[in-house]
C-alpha cells in the first residue's frame, strides 16, 4: 500500500484518520468500528462492502 496515499485517505463514513493493517490488508477506522478491504492495493472504501468489527476484536 502506497504511503503517500495511506496520508491522504480518511473514512468515508466519519472522515477520521484509518490505521493501515498489513497483515489483513485492511483499513481500519476505530471511530465506527469498520475495517475496508484493499485488494491489489487498491482500498475497498465503500460502506456496504466495509466489514464490521466485533466489540471483542482488539484494533
Amino acid at each position: 500500500m502506497d504511503t503517500k496515499l495511506l496520508d491522504i485517505l480518511v473514512c468515508p463514513l466519519c472522515k477520521g484518520p484509518l490505521l493501515y493493517r498489513k497483515p489483513d490488508s485492511e483499513l481500519i477506522c476505530k471511530i465506527d468500528r469498520i475495517a475496508f478491504n484493499i485488494k491489489d492495493d487498491i482500498p475497498i472504501m465503500l460502506e456496504d462492502e466495509a466489514r464490521k468489527l466485533p466489540a471483542d476484536e482488539e484494533i
